[in-house]
């Protein structure tokens, strides 16, 4: 019997994010779009019709049982996450999840349990993390070129007008910034702190409806430091800046980096400022930067689809990028947000 070369895919849910997923897929060569399932097979048709998908489905429960699917990627609102992957899970399926993979720890720590016990991969869908940019900017820190971190900043938020009915409003929905954007900001921090912040601080401001619209996020760990925040109120920076004793790498536009920039502080330059802009300008004034710039073909999700699909056609059942205990340690620090946040 040939040895398989591709994953076929089922998509569940056929929303903005699937699409990308979708356009993406093409640059991967280990993965093949099988299907789509949404729960009006009108929708899921029209989905399938401009992808090329050969099989659509008006149900999620006739593509769990569907025998020509590996694996399938869960692309709907984070409150569903839970029992989308359990049931793809049961039915024998490998499952790529969006972020964050559930609500709360405990719904992680079972999908982990369960994932281990049916021998079926499972992973949270941190596209940033597989980003040559992101990848390039952890290997400038982990050969020293900045020396040791003191600080990591980074903020995501974009003005997200109230809609009624609206899940990103709505408390029973899990709807809050923290969940849709902080995530984001707190994966990047684990990522280069590669540690668990000691103590933190909180400053927020609430939505009339009771969620969190806006977020700071103040971290103190062993021998760093971190500010992180996210806002549904305002537009942010939307960077990042891993600090270090001897320089300091910028990433413009961090969850989809497409470059970030090596920079030194030497004597003229002045100092840390939080403005990409200006510190790129007095980095290029001294000489002192190193840039890198990735020539990825599509919107960046086709690494993580590639690295997803390689992990499963190994017969792993987690990637070493995003493993199990990474998605429940971000997990766990969301709910220690939630606990002190919602007191």
């Amino acid at each position: 019997m040939a040895e398989q070369k591709r994953i076929r895919w089922g998509i569940l849910g056929p929303g903005r994010i699937a699409h990308t997923f979708c356009k993406d897929s093409k640059f991967s060569q280990s993965a093949e779009l099988a299907a789509v399932a949404s729960r009006n097979h009108d929708s899921a048709q029209s989905f399938a019709n401009l992808y090329h998908i050969p099989q659509a489905y008006g149900s999620y429960e006739q593509l769990y049982r569907d025998p020509t699917i590996d694996a399938i990627y869960i692309a709907t609102p984070h409150n569903f996450h839970f029992e989308q992957a359990k049931a793809a899970l049961l039915a024998g399926k490998h499952v790529l999840v969006e972020k964050p993979i559930t609500v709360n720890a405990e719904q992680c720590a079972e999908l982990i349990a369960l994932a281990q016990k049916q021998n079926r991969f499972l992973m949270e869908a941190m596209w940033t993390y597989f980003l040559p940019a992101i990848v390039q900017a952890k290997r400038w820190v982990t050969e020293g070129r900045i020396g040791k971190i003191v600080h990591v900043k980074a903020d995501f938020g974009y003005p997200t007008p109230y809609i009624p009915g609206d899940r990103m409003y709505e408390p029973e929905l899990a709807g809050g910034c923290l969940h849709d954007l902080g995530i984001y900001t707190l994966a990047l921090a684990q990522y280069f702190m590669e540690q668990q912040p000691l103590s933190a601080e909180y400053h927020q401001q609430r939505h009339h409806l009771g969620v969190e619209d806006d977020l700071v996020i103040e971290a103190k760990y062993a021998d760093a430091s971190a500010t992180l925040a996210c806002s549904f109120r305002e537009k942010l920076p939307n960077a990042a800046f891993i600090m270090g004793e001897r320089g300091c790498v910028v990433i413009p536009e961090f969850w989809r980096a497409e470059e970030c920039f090596l920079l030194g502080f030497g004597e003229e330059h002045g100092g840390f400022s939080g403005d990409v802009g200006e510190v790129l300008a007095c980095a290029r004034m001294t000489g002192d930067v190193a840039e890198f710039i990735d020539k990825r073909e599509g919107s960046g999700f086709e690494f993580q689809v590639e690295a997803a699909s390689r992990s499963i056609l190994s017969g792993e059942i987690e990637n070493a990028v995003i493993p199990h205990a990474t998605s429940l340690i971000l997990q766990k620090q969301m709910d220690g947000i939630f606990a002190k946040i919602n007191d």
